[in-house]
């Protein structure tokens, strides 16, 4: 019997992202289904009861909710391909350690960038820009975050590249001048055709974000 495939999405999001990039690794064939945010549909809604959040996978008619978690599981599934973990358990936790430090830190500290003004944004840029210089330091000089192979974690942080322009744009600053090493990850990645072909433009995702923080500003 042939997988079923579906992704529940929204353009934008990098949660969304990581699930789009791990199955073009696996090179899996699936339905794409655009959600709008102001208006989650009862699928969505069916799918994920808990936090009616996407991105949802859902496989032969069975939801799995979470990024990290559905990128596991697309690993763990279609093991045959593409590995995304490491098969060693000691660098499988490292792995998944920053991965779990990307969902924790740089997420938040993100969100303060193009959400806030004054003292506060300057609080979440600082944050911000000592979280990017921590995942440069953990990728020193290795082409991906993993070593030679790209995987886990750079599936988890790349994302955020198609993000990039806006931060810097509303925060005032500049990626490649703060850490010129990460910059030149998010590029190599960006050659790959899974990820590049699964991140939206940079200046979309601006006017996206622009209009998001209008709506912020008149709540």
């Amino acid at each position: 019997m042939a997988d079923e495939v579906v992704l529940l999405d929204f353009w934008a999001s990098m949660f969304g992202m990581r699930v789009r990039v791990a199955l073009a690794e696996k090179g899996i064939k699936y339905e794409g289904k655009e959600e709008d945010l102001t208006n989650k549909s009862p699928l969505l809604l069916q799918m994920n009861p808990i936090h009616k959040k996407m991105p949802v996978l859902i496989h032969n008619g069975k939801p799995i909710c979470e990024s990290l978690i559905i990128v596991q599981y697309i690993d763990e599934v279609w093991h045959d391909r593409a590995p995304l973990l490491p098969s060693d358990p000691y660098q499988r936790a490292q792995a998944r350690f920053w991965a779990d430090f990307i969902d924790k830190k740089m997420y938040n500290s993100g969100w303060k960038v193009w959400t806030t003004k004054g003292e506060e944004q300057e609080a979440g840029k600082k944050e911000f820009l000592e979280n990017l210089k921590t995942l440069e330091a953990e990728l020193g000089d290795k082409p991906y975050f993993g070593g030679d192979r790209f995987g886990f974690v750079d599936i988890a942080f790349v994302v955020f590249y198609s993000w990039f322009h806006a931060y810097e744009t509303f925060g005032n600053f500049s990626v490649e001048a703060e850490c010129p090493k990460l910059l030149a990850w998010a590029r190599r990645c960006m050659e790959k055709e899974s990820v590049s072909k699964s991140l939206p433009d940079q200046k979309k995702v601006y006017e996206f974000v622009a209009q998001m923080r209008k709506k912020y500003e008149a709540e």
